[in-house]
């Protein structure tokens, strides 16, 4: 059986199509496990060499610029390279950068490599979605981009377990975190015949996008402030609660276990119902679930299982609204429209843990769940607007 392709290029055979989705998978999860190694692996190593938390932090936020610094440019490199090609070449790039980050000791010559290295690494992000949506069928977009974003959440799960089973700061790690990224590189390749053409589009810059889906590309900002922001700071949250350091540290499991498990549900409702809707209801469980987080507070037993519900509906955000782009746009548009999801949910990613760490800083734990509360607020302003406008989308 065959099926046209949704970017207007050649016929794919569906084993053509499962090849190319394969191909962008591995490279998204190799990105996840290179993304959840890297950030206490680098932080520790850093420790370990005598710099100051203040200039840890500060070097970590380099990932964040190197991300919102290169998505501009996606679209344009992958229109001239193709984008298995790119894919290609960007993964190997982040491959071989990451074994430097432990032989290069002058910590200033790791900004330089920050940006090379989380910014290789933020263009397979892009292409990669970007590859998926195109590839995806319209009657069963949800749950593809359900499963790519269950797979991606285990391969961050997975970079920590890899350094806790080691538990060393030699070079060990960066040996398998290189040897991971240099097998996943390899697939974008091989299925390079399957990957999205961009010749359809329109040449306009990316940033239009903020305007044209902003329901998309604004869910993308909230659930990268939010994620980042309860991932780096609820065992924080947990201490000023009352609760022992192993219990705070659980939040987060509870937390990340909910998206991961809820990802797919979340597909298939993005099948079956009207995702601007959709994406509304996530943003408003969002709002109150946050206003009741200091409710349940009262226990551990009771907050734990709130936040991993809690965590699995917010967690529609990104999966509903990549798939809402995936519906809407083709070619260059969509790859641009991926490029500017992906720029905003790293710019959520700066601002998250930022602006919740001044909401605990206030010595009121409560203040960070009202600073949850108030990035869904802004959504839900946008949404409600959006949708009044005749031609909201």
């Amino acid at each position: 059986m065959r099926e046209a392709s949704p970017l207007h290029g050649p016929v794919l055979t569906n084993g053509a199509r499962v090849r190319g989705l394969a191909a962008a998978i591995s490279s998204i999860t190799a990105v996840g496990v290179a993304l959840g190694l890297s950030l206490p692996l680098l932080a520790l190593l850093l420790e370990q060499r005598g710099i100051t938390s203040a200039w840890i932090g500060i070097n970590s936020a380099v990932a964040g610029i190197a991300a919102i610094g290169v998505t501009p440019f996606v679209t344009a490199l992958a229109r001239r390279f193709g984008t298995a090609q790119l894919t290609f070449a960007m993964t190997f790039i982040a491959a071989v950068t990451f074994s430097f980050f432990f032989l290069i000791e002058n910590f200033w010559l790791w900004f330089p490599l920050r940006l090379v290295f989380h910014g290789s690494l933020a263009m397979v992000f892009v292409l990669s979605e970007f590859w998926i949506n195109s590839l995806a069928p319209e009657s069963r977009r949800g749950l593809i981009m359900g499963i790519y974003a269950t797979i991606l959440s285990l391969g961050f799960v997975a970079g920590p377990l890899i350094f806790a089973a080691f538990n060393t700061l030699s070079f060990m790690p960066f040996a398998i975190g290189t040897g991971i990224l240099l097998l996943a590189s390899f697939p974008a390749l091989l299925a390079r015949k399957s990957s999205p053409r961009l010749e359809s589009g329109s040449n306009g810059p990316f940033i239009r996008f903020l305007l044209i889906a902003p329901m998309a590309t604004m869910a993308g900002f909230v659930f990268g402030a939010v994620e980042s922001g309860a991932m780096t700071l609820l065992p924080l949250y947990g201490l000023k609660i009352g609760l022992e350091q192993t219990k705070a540290a659980l939040l987060v499991s509870a937390f990340v276990g909910g998206n991961v498990m809820m990802q797919i549900p979340m597909g298939l409702l993005a099948d079956r119902y009207e995702r601007r809707q959709l994406l509304t209801l996530c943003a408003a469980v969002g709002f109150f679930g946050a206003l009741l987080i200091p409710v349940f507070s009262g226990t551990f037993t009771l907050l734990a299982p709130y936040l991993f519900l809690w965590g699995g509906v917010i967690a529609g955000l990104y999966t509903i609204g990549l798939t809402h782009l995936g519906s809407r746009f083709t070619g260059a548009d969509l790859a641009s429209a991926n490029a500017a999801f992906v720029m905003m949910y790293a710019t959520g990613m700066l601002t998250g843990p930022a602006s919740l760490g001044v909401a605990l800083d206030t010595d009121v734990p409560s203040a960070m769940a009202w600073t949850l509360a108030g990035y869904f607020a802004l959504y839900l302003f946008i949404a409600f607007w959006r949708m009044r406008t005749p031609e909201g989308r």
